[in-house]
């Protein structure tokens, strides 16, 4: 396990207020989950105070739902900002509930999908989506398969240390390295290591191809064929959706993705965006729509946001 960067720099005055956040998301973590869901529904209105983010989600809802009524979206965005305030409590759980109680809360499926490639030998890119359950379906997932995992640094110090120390607890053998550090990526994968990967960002459009997500032409990495050609490696889209009423989590891995990558990284490009869109449908409210998807735009087309 690689170890976070730790300096006693971390506690300056000016981080005290960090550890003391971190101290309180402690205890919030400790109540009974019940409890921490009926929080987020009452914290949830508050989110609306990032104007900026509720554009981002109020736009990117309209282009990718335009069969569904303004009622209708905005449903959808009260539902979001739930599951939103609902991933800083998950989160908290991911952090700091021991793995016996995490264990509680999931179930998991597609476990052979996972063995079947360790025993072939090969690597494997983990696909995920940005979930409002991402961190919580990392420890998860730890819980039965070791991976290595991309994470986003943190402009907070003090986060960006706690976040890479607790994501390096979620199984055995972890590693969480930055997304800039590719060299890690691939080494992992010709280790025939598993890989926990997200490609569903805006990277710009240097890194990108455009192909349909929801019917709109969007900025796609084209990283997920590069990583699976050049780390000899097979890709299994994984997903996980909360459960209604308390019920908890269920994971999915699904089989690997056959005859990827191709020759054709537009056809690669959209095959991982039609996964996403399929798991994004079953659970619509909890993907993270308050990210500036369409960013980037074909040339000649507007700004969207």
């Amino acid at each position: 396990m690689v170890s976070p960067h730790f300096s006693s720099a971390l506690f300056k005055p000016r981080h005290w207020l960090s550890w003391m956040g971190l101290c309180v998301w402690y205890l919030l973590a400790q109540l009974p989950y019940p409890i921490q869901f009926s929080l987020a529904k009452i914290l949830s209105p508050l989110l609306r105070l990032n104007k900026k983010r509720i554009r981002y989600a109020r736009v990117n809802l309209r282009l990718c739902f335009p069969q569904m009524s303004d009622s209708e979206r905005e449903k959808l965005l009260r539902d979001n900002l739930f599951s939103t305030a609902m991933a800083v409590f998950e989160t908290g759980i991911a952090w700091f509930w021991p793995k016996w109680r995490l264990r509680r809360l999931f179930s998991i499926q597609g476990l052979e999908y996972v063995e079947q490639t360790q025993q072939e030998g090969c690597g494997a890119l983990i696909l995920g989506l940005h979930f409002t359950t991402l961190d919580i379906g990392m420890a998860m997932l730890g819980q039965h398969v070791s991976y290595a995992g991309m994470y986003n640094t943190h402009k907070n110090p003090v986060m960006d240390y706690w976040q890479k120390k607790r994501r390096e607890t979620y199984c055995r053998d972890a590693m969480a390295f930055s997304r800039d550090n590719l060299r890690t990526m691939v080494s992992q994968l010709r280790k025939s290591r598993m890989v926990w990967y997200t490609p569903d960002r805006d990277l710009g459009r240097r890194s990108s191809v455009f192909v349909s997500f929801f019917g709109v032409p969007t900025a796609t990495v084209t990283a997920t064929s590069d990583f699976a050609r050049i780390g000899k490696a097979k890709v299994i889209p994984f997903s996980l959706i909360r459960l209604p009423g308390l019920k908890g989590y269920r994971l999915s891995l699904h089989p690997p993705l056959n005859d990827f990558p191709s020759e054709n990284v537009m056809v690669d490009a959209r095959r991982v965006n039609e996964f996403m869109e399929n798991e994004i449908l079953k659970c619509p409210e909890q993907y993270f729509w308050a990210q500036p998807r369409f960013k980037t735009r074909p040339e000649g087309e507007a700004k969207v946001y």
